[in-house]
């Protein structure tokens, strides 16, 4: 991995390059941004340009032996951690402070990786502060955050922030349509998931091909095709094992409401929904445009009622009536 095959992310990699280059490494880095935005591959980039014995200052040779070691996951002096279950425990910052009480063999310094560091117990998060500030070898730590305020303040501030940001969904769909992916699947993709990686996880899942069918066919009832939009959702989504997946199906049909709104005027290359082109140009004027936002404000309550844990159906069926309420 070099910076170079990363994509996007310019400011975050000319932070770590420049750093580099100028030999001033700081003993943390906080890499915070949306899920899917690229952070293990430019943490590993950034280990492996710090160990590279060949290679240009500010990268990776990926060639020598310290490039394939970390390349290939046995890198003696990288330690990555991962929450164990839904959070990261005491005992293993103790065992990351067992591991680098030892100095590195090659004289650089040691390197741990903390993914979903906001994920850390409140013990595990003061372990690892009094680890930042007397480390017993030199260490560098990137601790990587959906959200980097959610760590403790006395962390943030010991740390360099490193800034990441969703790609353009358009770049992102450029990519994808080359590597093959399906263009309908895709364009809905990336307005949902923040990377390449997360897009193509998503794409190859037959579920989300599923859910966004259902939205389809739900948006086209809601809007007066016919059908009965309450029985739809109870066959299409409680019947067949989609309600796993209903934030989703709700991220989706904010898309749909606001591809109503651009062909209200006429911005037909922004629509997400483009193989229905026809049928949303064709009832994008059944409601005003504070109507289809309001629709998209309903998508938007619909999802906070899941995650506050309200019956899944019931919340659905809610969301329904409200938008057909709009008519």
């Amino acid at each position: 991995m070099s910076f170079q095959k990363i994509i996007g992310q310019d400011k975050a990699k000319q932070l770590l390059q420049s750093s580099l280059k100028r030999q001033e490494i700081s003993h943390a880095y906080l890499f915070s941004g949306p899920p899917g935005s690229g952070q293990m591959e430019m943490a590993m980039a950034f280990v492996q340009a710090l160990f590279c014995t060949q290679g240009e200052d500010d990268d990776a040779c990926g060639e020598c032996l310290e490039c394939r070691k970390v390349l290939h996951g046995n890198h003696p002096d990288l330690f990555t951690i991962k929450p164990d279950g839904a959070t990261i425990k005491i005992e293993q910052i103790r065992q990351l402070q067992r591991i680098f009480s030892y100095r590195s063999e090659s004289g650089n310094p040691k390197a741990y990786i903390i993914d979903e560091a906001d994920k850390m117990t409140v013990q595990a998060a003061n372990s690892l502060l009094k680890f930042l500030e007397e480390p017993p070898s030199p260490a560098v730590a990137i601790l990587l955050s959906d959200n980097g305020r959610a760590l403790l303040p006395t962390i943030q501030s010991r740390s360099q922030w490193v800034p990441f940001s969703p790609l353009d969904p358009m770049r992102m769909l450029q990519i994808l349509a080359d590597e093959g992916f399906s263009p309908t699947l895709a364009r809905s993709a990336v307005h949902v998931a923040a990377g390449l990686g997360s897009c193509r996880d998503l794409i190859s899942q037959n579920w989300f091909a599923e859910i966004r069918n259902v939205v389809l066919q739900l948006g086209k009832e809601i809007a007066g095709r016919g059908g009965s939009p309450l029985i739809t959702a109870q066959q299409e989504l409680f019947k067949s094992g989609l309600s796993d997946h209903l934030d989703m199906l709700f991220n989706l049909f904010h898309l749909w409401f606001k591809d109503m709104i651009h062909a209200l005027y006429h911005k037909h290359d922004q629509i997400v929904f483009i193989d229905e082109l026809e049928f949303i140009n064709r009832h994008a004027s059944s409601l005003s445009t504070k109507q289809w936002i309001d629709a998209m404000a309903m998508a938007a309550e619909g999802k906070k009622k899941l995650r506050q844990h309200m019956n899944a159906q019931l919340c659905v069926e809610q969301f329904v009536i409200a938008v057909e309420g709009l008519r």
